[in-house]
């Protein structure tokens, strides 16, 4: 299997033992969780805010998919991490505005009891060329 690492300066660095994305046999992008973090100075969009913590973590993504060179078309399944399954609606309209019902990925979305940073939504995907 060929395994390229992607990383972008558009995006949060990983605080990790982890990667932004791995693409796999240049066929298959698997991206990290994102949370809603400015890239640009590390610090925490929106607190306490759905609609602006979603709208970073699929900048974030979307900025992913651009460094590997493909698209929020691209994506084939996403999995949403909700802190509370309150906020779907409100980050399913913000979700919409990157993935159109015509080509939306599968997806899970699932509440968690806590996320990094005690941020209110995680988005992962993986995509395909």
């Amino acid at each position: 299997m060929n395994k390229q690492v992607i990383n972008t300066d558009l995006a949060p660095a990983p605080v990790g033992p982890y990667n932004q994305a791995i693409s796999a046999s240049g066929q298959m992008l698997f991206v990290s969780g994102q949370i809603p973090l400015n890239p640009s100075n590390g610090e925490l969009v929106g607190d306490g805010d759905i609609t602006a913590q979603t709208q970073q973590v699929l900048t974030n993504l979307k900025a992913i998919l651009t460094a590997a060179g493909l698209t929020c078309e691209n994506v084939v399944k996403t999995t949403v991490f909700l802190a509370d399954m309150n906020d779907f609606a409100t980050m399913n309209t913000v979700y919409s505005q990157y993935f159109t019902e015509a080509t939306a990925p599968a997806r899970a979305c699932v509440q968690v009891s806590r996320l990094p940073k005690d941020v209110l939504v995680e988005i992962d995907c993986i995509a395909v060329s």
